[in-house]
């Protein structure tokens, strides 16, 4: 009992500006879940691009929820919420669940493979959630990241075939079990700057691909100069997440 009022007595000390500050990250977290509503319900009217466009959103919140969670400590003022379970449970659903019911509403794949894709998705997936070595000691993502939006973002913007697609869904499936490295645009620490500035680069590239395409206009065609900064900026990402593979295996290897 004087356990359970030494805590409380503590939680009282806490400063109140610090403690709103932290639910406030938390409420910023939790927008995330707002913004995968409004995809659903541009998948429903059948708005690939609007989808895309709302995903684009939950992804910058998560980008940057991370850092701010850390800056105010959330877990030191604000102790019986689980910042990392929420943020989980959000990026499951924009990440994977999301994602998923694109590729069977839009016919993604070859007919017939639809419910097979989706369910794939969402089945590896779980592994990459509940896996408690996702992260590497120098915060690359071990095994690939379940960031399935990406995938299908990149789907559109490629205008891939729907067998291509479907060979590219199940090898990435495969790879959520093969400790391959990739980057974490703001966690990795080598080359952080450049690998910002390109983050940034790729984040405007497609957000301009994304806006300016349509039915009848290809992103290549919209954006032609925001097309290849998009394709650069994923070679370079590319390039890292090989780089960093190799680099680790031979570091394993050392005696």
């Amino acid at each position: 009992m004087s356990e359970v009022r030494g805590e409380e007595k503590e939680r009282r000390r806490l400063p109140a500006g610090r403690v709103a500050a932290a639910w406030a990250v938390h409420a910023f977290t939790a927008s995330g879940v707002v913004t995968a509503l409004l995809a659903i319900a541009a998948l429903i009217a059948g708005d690939l691009r609007l989808a895309l466009l709302w995903l684009g959103a939950a992804l910058i919140i998560d980008g940057f929820d991370g850092p701010m969670a850390r800056k105010v400590r959330v877990s030191e003022y604000a102790p019986r919420f689980d910042g990392a379970i929420l943020d989980h449970v959000i990026d499951y659903l924009t990440y994977t669940v999301i994602p998923a019911l694109l590729i069977y509403r839009f016919g993604l794949v070859p007919p017939g493979w639809e419910i097979p894709a989706a369910a794939w998705i969402m089945t590896t997936s779980l592994y990459c959630f509940g896996n408690r070595e996702m992260k590497t000691h120098d915060n690359y993502f071990s095994g690939f990241p379940a960031t399935w939006n990406l995938i299908v973002l990149y789907f559109y913007v490629l205008g891939s075939g729907n067998w291509p697609n479907l060979a590219v869904i199940a090898v990435l499936g495969v790879l959520t079990f093969v400790p391959f490295k990739y980057i974490h645009p703001f966690r990795v620490a080598t080359f952080r700057p450049l690998t910002l500035a390109v983050t940034a680069l790729w984040a405007l590239s497609t957000f301009s691909l994304v806006l300016r395409s349509g039915p009848e206009t290809p992103p290549a065609e919209a954006s032609p100069a925001a097309f290849w900064a998009f394709i650069g900026a994923s070679a370079y990402f590319l390039a890292i997440c090989a780089w960093r593979t190799l680099a680790g295996r031979r570091e394993a290897e050392k005696p």
